[in-house]
């Protein structure tokens, strides 16, 4: 039984070795040519004009997690649009209400001010 999983060790041993001998080649043959303009820090073109240590708001990480979460949330529309037609009345009772769940989350969040951006 342990033999079937062979070919699945030798492809991930493979592709570590690759990723291992890939970053090797390029630290030595690449070029080695630091300037303190390289070094600094690149952010959309901007110089940084603040530290790196500077605290956010929990606010921006609660919008930033609410986006995601709402956001993926919307990527399970997709499939259902697709095969809306043979999924029947059946996957369109199941869709609406996890678009009603979706919808009193939304509002949950809404209430609670969440999504305010002081």
């Amino acid at each position: 039984m342990l033999e079937s999983y062979v070919p699945i060790f030798v492809m991930i041993a493979g592709g570590i070795t690759f990723g291992v001998v890939m970053v090797k080649l390029n630290e030595w043959l690449g070029p080695h040519r630091p300037t303190e303009e390289k070094l600094t820090t690149y952010e959309s073109g901007m110089e940084p004009v603040r530290s790196a240590r500077e605290r956010f708001s929990v606010k921006f990480y609660m919008v930033a997690m609410l986006f995601i979460l709402f956001d993926i949330e919307v990527v399970f529309l997709y499939p259902w649009a697709v095969s809306f037609k043979q999924l029947g009345l059946g996957g369109f009772v199941t869709m609406a209400v996890f678009i009603a769940i979706l919808f009193v989350g939304y509002l949950y969040v809404w209430r609670k001010g969440a999504l305010e951006w002081d």
